[in-house]
């Protein structure tokens, strides 16, 4: 079941975003080389905290971290530790805020440094799909149309969807419903409704499609070991059109 949300409602997931935005401001500025991403855990959670919220993340099925840093060949679900960022790294950093029982979520990957044409189009193609999804979120428009809209941005680029792994809807809870694939047909699926609040995040590698779990249970990687991007919103649908409630895309 789809859980619509109302005007006020959305306001206050937006209020979410805004911390999470700021965090998100704040971990790309400091992610350089010679830094862990237990630091930058670290530093996330104690901004989240300073914010009247708390990390979503922490503790969520046992997780470990308050975010997800998920270096070069990791996907996703990466456990903050000692890794030690190095110049031409990939960084996905992914991070969840509650704020007054409200829950926002959202994704970047970001370069360490300069970086390789083939990570420097990774990155542009991943974030580019992630926007054309956004453009789908319309009221009357179908799931479908956003899956299909991300699949056909990054596979015209010559990239790979991964398959295994997907979006959902969110509020009060970090899952809901429905699951948001990141390929699939136009015009199936359920109507979008004003209220409608997903999580979308394109998942892309550069290589093959395929991944594999890591040894630590968590940590998700490309199979072929290429290169992998993440890019995230929280997205409500509008009568006014779509409505980014994690804005990372603009300056604070």
């Amino acid at each position: 079941m789809i859980v619509t949300k109302t005007p006020e409602q959305l306001d206050k997931m937006g209020a979410a975003g805004a911390v999470l935005t700021r965090c998100l401001h704040m971990l790309a500025a400091s992610a350089r080389p010679g830094v862990t991403t237990k630091e930058l855990d670290d530093a996330a959670e104690k901004f989240i905290r300073s914010q009247d919220s708390v990390p979503a993340f922490k503790g969520y099925r046992g997780f470990p971290g308050s975010i997800c840093a998920s270096p070069n060949s990791m996907v996703v679900h990466g456990i903050p530790g000692p890794y030690e960022l190095q110049r031409g790294d990939l960084l996905s950093l992914d991070v969840g805020v509650v704020t007054d029982g409200w829950v926002a979520d959202a994704a970047m990957t970001v370069p360490i440094g300069p970086v390789s044409e083939e990570a420097t189009k990774l990155l542009d193609v991943t974030r580019a799909s992630l926007f054309a999804a956004v453009e789908q979120m319309r009221p009357g428009n179908h799931l479908g149309d956003v899956s299909a809209a991300i699949q056909a941005s990054v596979e015209a680029e010559g990239l790979s969807i991964i398959r295994t792994l997907v979006g959902h809807g969110i509020g009060r809870e970090m899952h809901e419903d429905p699951q948001v694939p990141n390929f699939g047909e136009a015009g199936r699926g359920p109507v979008l409704e004003e209220g409608t609040v997903l999580a979308i995040e394109p998942m892309v590698n550069a290589g093959g499609p395929l991944v594999e779990m890591g040894d630590d249970g968590w940590a998700v990687y490309s199979k072929d070991g290429s290169l992998a991007a993440h890019f995230e919103f929280t997205i409500a649908v509008t009568a006014d059109g779509p409505r980014i409630l994690t804005p990372w895309h603009e300056q604070d």
